[in-house]
This record gives C-alpha cells, sequence and structure tokens, in this order.
C-alpha cells in the first residue's frame, strides 16, 4: 500500500506485508489513477453455488479495495459497477439458498451445541449460514493487520508517521467493503444482535446484577426488586429489556456520547463500542475490521516487552500508585531514574510529545489528535494514560 503522511513521507508496501519506506520531499509526478477492477470472467460457474465458490469471487476485489497501492489512502480503490452487482447478487444468492435449506431441515436437525475455545470464541458445531463468511472476512482482517504489522519501521520514532497513514488506507478499505458486503450486516448481523449475540449481551446484564448482590448483600437487592415490582406493571421481558437499554446507555457515554447528541454521535460511539467488544461477539463488518486493528497491530505494539532479569533493584517512585493504566506502557524507576515507556506505541508518543523541534509544534499536535481519534475509532478506552496524555497535547494552548 502506499500512503502519504504529513510528512510527505510515503510509505510503500506490498500485498505480502514487505515494505520500505521512501522521502518525496521533491515535487514528483501526478499521483496514478488506478482504474475500477473489472468483473472477472466465471464461465459458466455461478459463484453462489458454495462458500468456496463465492470466496474465490470475492477474494479479488476485496485485495483490491484493501491491499492495492494508492497514492490517496483517505479512499479505496473502486470495483466496476458489473462486479459490485455481481457480488451482491452472488452474496445475496449464497444467503437466501442457505436459508431455504436451514428451513427445510429445520424440523429434522438436533438443535446447534455450542462450546466456547481457548481463545475465548463461541464455536457453534452447527454455524447459522452467513457464519462462514463473517468467519473468513475476520480471518482475512486479521491477516492484513498481520502484515501491516510486520512492515512496521523498527525505529519508535517513526512509528507514528507509520501508523498513521497506514490506518488512514486501512479505515477507508474497510469502510468500502462495508457498503459493498451490507447484505450481511442486514441479514446475518443484525440477526445475530437480535440472537443476543451482539457486542452487548443479556449476559452483561447478568453480571451487573450479580457484582450488585455481592455489593449490597442479597437481602437489600431482594428488597429493592420487590418494591420494584410493586411500583411498576411491567412484566419481566419488559423490564428485562429496560436494564438493556439503560446499559447500553451507559456503555455508550464511556466513549463520548451525551444525552440529546446528534445521531451523528451516537453512531459514533457505538462503533467505538462494537471495536471494543471481545472477538465472540457479532458486530458490522466495519467495526469487526478495527477491532481486529486493535487487537492484531495496536495492542503487539502496546505490549511491554518481558526483558531479562534487571541487576538493579526497581523502586517505585515516591507517591506512586497502582500504577498506570494496563498497555500504556507504564514507567519504571531504577536507582531513582525514569526507565522511559516500556512500549513501542508509548515510546513514539514520548517522543512525537517531548520533541524541541518547535517549528513542527502544528504538525505534532495535528498528529497527537489524528492518533488519538484513530485509537478511539478502534476502541481503545478514552481513559488509558496514553489517550490522556494525546488529547492533552493535542489541545492549543489557549491565548
Amino acid at each position: 500500500m502506499i500512503s502519504r503522511s504529513p510528512a510527505h513521507h510515503t510509505t510503500i508496501m506490498s500485498s505480502k506485508g514487505k515494505g520500505k519506506a521512501v522521502d518525496h520531499d521533491h515535487i514528483g509526478p501526478a499521483p496514478v489513477h488506478i482504474p475500477p477492477m473489472q468483473n472477472p470472467s466465471t464461465g459458466s460457474a455461478n459463484p453462489s453455488a458454495s462458500f468456496p465458490a463465492l470466496w474465490n469471487y470475492l477474494a479479488p476485489a476485496l485485495d483490491h479495495i484493501v491491499r492495492s497501492p494508492t497514492n490517496t489512502p483517505v479512499r479505496a480503490p473502486t470495483i466496476d459497477v458489473a462486479y459490485h452487482m455481481g457480488i451482491h447478487t452472488a452474496v445475496y444468492n449464497y444467503f437466501t439458498a442457505a436459508s431455504r435449506f436451514d428451513m427445510s431441515t429445520l424440523a429434522a436437525a438436533p438443535p446447534p451445541r455450542v462450546s466456547t475455545s481457548t481463545n475465548g470464541r463461541v464455536s457453534p458445531t452447527s454455524s447459522p449460514h452467513g457464519a462462514d463468511l463473517y468467519e473468513k472476512l475476520d480471518k482475512y482482517y486479521a491477516d492484513v493487520c498481520q502484515e501491516l504489522l510486520a512492515s512496521a519501521p523498527v525505529d519508535d520514532s517513526s512509528i507514528l508517521r507509520y501508523l498513521l497513514p497506514c490506518f488512514s488506507r486501512y479505515a477507508a478499505g474497510a469502510r468500502s467493503v462495508d457498503r459493498l458486503l451490507n447484505y450481511v450486516n442486514r441479514h446475518y448481523v443484525k440477526r445475530a444482535v437480535e440472537e443476543d449475540r451482539g457486542w452487548l449481551r443479556l449476559a452483561d446484564i447478568l453480571d451487573a446484577v450479580a457484582q450488585a448482590i455481592e455489593q449490597d448483600g442479597p437481602a437489600t437487592t431482594l428488597n429493592q426488586n420487590i418494591k420494584t415490582k410493586a411500583n411498576t406493571s411491567t412484566g419481566p421481558r419488559e423490564q428485562l429489556a429496560a436494564r438493556l437499554r439503560d446499559r447500553r446507555l451507559v456503555e455508550l457515554k464511556k466513549w463520548g456520547y451525551t444525552d440529546g447528541a446528534p445521531p451523528a454521535a451516537l453512531t459514533r460511539a457505538e462503533a467505538a463500542a462494537e471495536a471494543a467488544s471481545p472477538l465472540d461477539r457479532i458486530i458490522p463488518l466495519a467495526s469487526m475490521a478495527f477491532r481486529r486493528f486493535r487487537e492484531d497491530v495496536i495492542r503487539p505494539l502496546l505490549a511491554v516487552p518481558k526483558g531479562k532479569k534487571a541487576r538493579k533493584r526497581y523502586k517505585k517512585p515516591p507517591g506512586a500508585g497502582s500504577g498506570l493504566a494496563a498497555g500504556s506502557g507504564s514507567s519504571a524507576v531504577v536507582d531513582g531514574e525514569s526507565s522511559g515507556p516500556k512500549s513501542r506505541l508509548a515510546r513514539g508518543v514520548r517522543d512525537l510529545i517531548e520533541s524541541k523541534d518547535v517549528d513542527s509544534e502544528t504538525e505534532r499536535r495535528t498528529m497527537a489528535a489524528e492518533l488519538d481519534d484513530m485509537l478511539g475509532t478502534i476502541g481503545i478506552p478514552i481513559d488509558l494514560l496514553l489517550r490522556r496524555k494525546l488529547d492533552k497535547f493535542a489541545l492549543r494552548p489557549k491565548g
């Protein structure tokens, strides 16, 4: 992928993740126009006949949209209208054919058994139609993100100049694929949410009730429930739905939503909450792509590497509490001297904030704001120390 940073630094990456950095301080040729990808010839084959046939038909479009080089990282390469309609038709036919098959075998088939794998993903032994495509797309984004991480520069001071245009290009492709495969969202994801498999589940409400019982005691909670039932005429289902709505509002406020905010703010907050959800939650395709970027690109960059045993004794600074937020790259103190941030991303942010280059201050503040927005988009909490530092630095001084 080719993407330009604010400092005219272009990152070139192949689809296999091998890349190099090239400086373009001089005026070069005009950006190369990438024509729309044409509809591939399938002959007499039916792309919706089987899942392998459907994926073989989709894969070239995905690679073109997500992986192709481009001089405008904010806009993904396009595909021909005929190819776009062909994909929509193939996905629709595949889903509807699977629906008819499911309905015809529903009475004879035993109920699906669900098992939880070691990595926390839910693995139904009899997956509903659409699950194969959804899981394949998740795996596709995981592979792309691993390639992006492998192409990251070794130098900590360059990591941010790589990440920002890299994510801009990735996000443009993810949103384009989300529009291309919107039928998956409207059919499979929507149904999964209705079946309590979305980013917020009833189990989350029950966990909150269990915690309340532990804190207040069973007797207090029982009395509150009796008073609630006496003061309301709604049934258990309505009460549970109300609890779920209240919990959803509480979660969205963690991502910047406020009462009375415009619909765009609500959409943005819910997308961030979706991206922050565990891997076993069924969420829209764009949010799934951002969740993968968080898990497979940012999470490793926030990880603190396990070093060798230090000979010097680590001391806690005076007045220190329980430490920094998890994943923020907290620093330790060795014989009274700070060893600095531990994670690669935290060191890159430190170099950005503590740079002595006065002439680049405006650009650095812009980069800090863009990085903070990126972390919010992929589901990194607002209260993370790293985000608080970025937000504070991005704010222009008053006066």
